[in-house]
């Protein structure tokens, strides 16, 4: 019976295969949902507002609840060390979610998260009334930086911007490369993978960048030179004197 609580024929309509673990399907009320099929069963989130779905203190997230508390606050504000666990916790719900969108290719989701998490950490860090709590999450920033920028770089890859997702993963470098030091070898871990990810992205941007007529007409002399087709090369030559003229005119 469908109604039973075994999970069972759940479980082998979908088999478990670590290379095809997440989905997007749609629920009985039409909404988008991301499943993640595990070993052991099926973990479900919603694609808006919380992951679990949950509205803790009444509100859409425990993010959106201290910054509530932020803006009523009549004296000094902190978070206690209960206020981060809770936020931690919260974050890491995000993570997951987010983490599933990146392999799924939905990057304005992925970018949506990812900003989300950002501001949770710029909270965190800079209301907590402890130090430890005000550095716990800064040794992963580097790699939230970066999959935001490699998301935000997707983005504007499929939109055609070429020029864009190179400035998105090149301003994503120097603002890693910048971040303050931490003595902490996870920060400096990710600092590393994630520049070097970055790097290797901004290549195959550039790689991968449609050419210019004029940079077409370069790549072509080019040829006609290297196999001694002096007249072709003549002509090309030509060619790209006028076009350069005209981009100097306009």
């Amino acid at each position: 019976m469908r109604d039973s609580p075994d999970l069972r024929h759940l479980l082998r309509d979908w088999p478990f295969d670590p290379a095809q673990d997440a989905r997007l399907v749609h629920g009985e009320d039409g909404r988008e949902i991301l499943q993640v099929r595990t070993p052991l069963g099926i973990e479900q989130l919603e694609m808006a507002g919380r992951p679990d779905g949950a509205r803790p203190h009444g509100l859409e997230s425990a993010l959106d609840y201290h910054r509530q508390r932020l803006a009523q606050a009549q004296i000094d504000f902190e978070l206690s060390a209960d206020d981060c666990a809770e936020l931690f916790a919260e974050g890491t719900l995000y993570y997951c979610r987010y983490l599933r969108l990146f392999q799924l290719g939905r990057w304005a989701e992925t970018v949506r998260d990812t900003t989300r998490n950002l501001g949770l950490f710029d909270f965190v860090r800079q209301y907590a009334s402890r130090e430890e709590d005000r550095d716990y999450l800064e040794k992963w920033r580097p790699y939230i930086l970066r999959m935001k920028a490699s998301a935000a770089g997707m983005l504007a890859l499929e939109r055609g911007a070429h020029a864009k997702a190179l400035e998105i993963v090149n301003a994503a470098i120097q603002r890693i490369e910048s971040l303050d030091e931490m003595n902490d070898e996870t920060f400096k871990f990710e600092q590393r993978r994630s520049v070097a990810a970055l790097r290797e992205l901004a290549a195959q941007i550039k790689q991968n960048k449609p050419m210019s007529p004029l940079e077409r007409l370069e790549r072509q002399l080019h040829d006609a030179i290297a196999k001694q087709d002096f007249e072709r090369a003549a002509q090309l030559r030509d060619r790209l004197r006028e076009l350069r003229g005209q981009r100097t005119a306009s």
